[in-house]
């Protein structure tokens, strides 16, 4: 529990720390009157529908984990689910690399009697469909827009690039360790026993024990997406429109500033691929760097608005679904099962 309790601490004030230089950077020399003005000017009408694209999104995974559920046999509420889905996002936007969202997910499932190797082939099949999205737009865009891509991002290709080859890299090991369950045992075993040899690793049986456990989940896991092509297919369309719900929002917030010019299209592929740039870097929620991109990308779009654009798109799109999130998650802690599993046998 002390682990756990210094691990949570630790995360409260990376997060709260990006947060402040996040703030201190964007508005550093910036006259916040004329942001405050310019945000006032706009039309509520457009920017309600903003926050109902982040329910959208939230909502889009619960009905993803249902589904996925179902087919193992496990039927789970929609309301249930859709606290699951909360928790995921609220512990992934406030941990390095989102890497505190699926533990918690497959706590909470736990506790609704969801056996962990089944919630653990849910949401891996829920990671893979998510990321296969960014890959496809990404890869899309070099084909289908070169043009379109660097007239936006300009000097931020590096982002692009970096964070292109970090989410294809990490999709393609995911495909591997599903669909080729015994070449990545074969390679996991090979790097740790190399790592050992080179005494990075202190030699320990039990850690390549443990290793070769958590393998095969992976072979449950190739099982299931075998016996599934149909649903899985379903579930990746399904993510396309739960994903392209939130990166409508800087078009909503566009209109709201009485902007014409640009299409919906346009606009929510700008943001799905600042999302390709800043899924994958270890900072919480892409903070500072998400911020940035949007000021570069959407530069041509918004011009003297950029900041107060940025303002608004962002408060929705990451801030708001935060704050949502953190609002069902306490929920979740009073609703979802009776709490028998303690929570730090799935975390550890």
């Amino acid at each position: 529990m002390e682990k756990n309790t210094k691990k949570i601490v630790g995360n409260a004030l990376l997060f709260l720390g990006l947060l402040a230089l996040t703030v201190y950077a964007v508005f550093h020399g910036e006259d916040l009157g004329d942001v405050l003005e310019a945000i006032r000017d706009c039309d509520g009408r457009w920017l309600i529908p903003a926050v109902g694209c982040v329910v959208v999104f939230i909502g889009g995974e619960s009905v993803i984990i249902r589904l996925l559920l179902r087919s193992g046999g496990y039927r789970l509420g929609a309301w249930r689910c859709f606290l699951v889905s909360s928790a995921g996002f609220f512990f992934s936007a406030v941990t390095p690399s989102a890497g505190g969202g699926q533990p918690m997910q497959v706590y909470f499932l736990s506790r609704e009697k969801v056996p962990v190797p089944v919630a653990a082939v849910t949401l891996m099949a829920v990671t893979i469909t998510y990321k296969l999205v960014l890959v496809i737009v990404g890869l899309g865009a070099l084909v289908m827009g070169w043009d379109f891509l660097h007239r936006h991002f300009g000097g931020a290709m590096f982002f692009f690039w970096l964070g292109l080859a970090l989410t294809v890299g990490f999709t393609v090991l995911l495909l591997i360790l599903v669909f080729h369950p015994h070449l990545a045992r074969v390679a996991m075993d090979g790097g740790h026993r190399l790592l050992e040899r080179l005494h990075i690793l202190r030699k320990k049986e039990s850690r390549r024990e443990k290793l070769l456990q958590a393998m095969e989940r992976y072979h449950e896991t190739a099982a299931y997406f075998r016996t599934h092509m149909g649903l899985l297919a379903f579930v990746l369309a399904l993510t396309f429109v739960q994903r392209f719900a939130l990166f409508t929002v800087p078009w909503l917030v566009y209109r709201a500033m009485g902007l014409t010019g640009y299409t919906w299209q346009a606009l929510a592929l700008l943001q799905a691929l600042i999302s390709v740039a800043a899924d994958m870097l270890p900072l919480p929620g892409g903070m500072g760097v998400t911020e940035g991109l949007f000021l570069t990308v959407f530069a041509p779009v918004f011009g003297e608005l950029a900041l107060p654009a940025m303002v608004l798109s962002r408060g929705a799109e990451f801030y708001c679904r935060l704050l949502l999130s953190a609002a069902f998650t306490a929920v979740a802690f009073l609703v979802l099962g009776r709490g028998k599993d303690d929570v730090n046998e799935v975390m550890t």
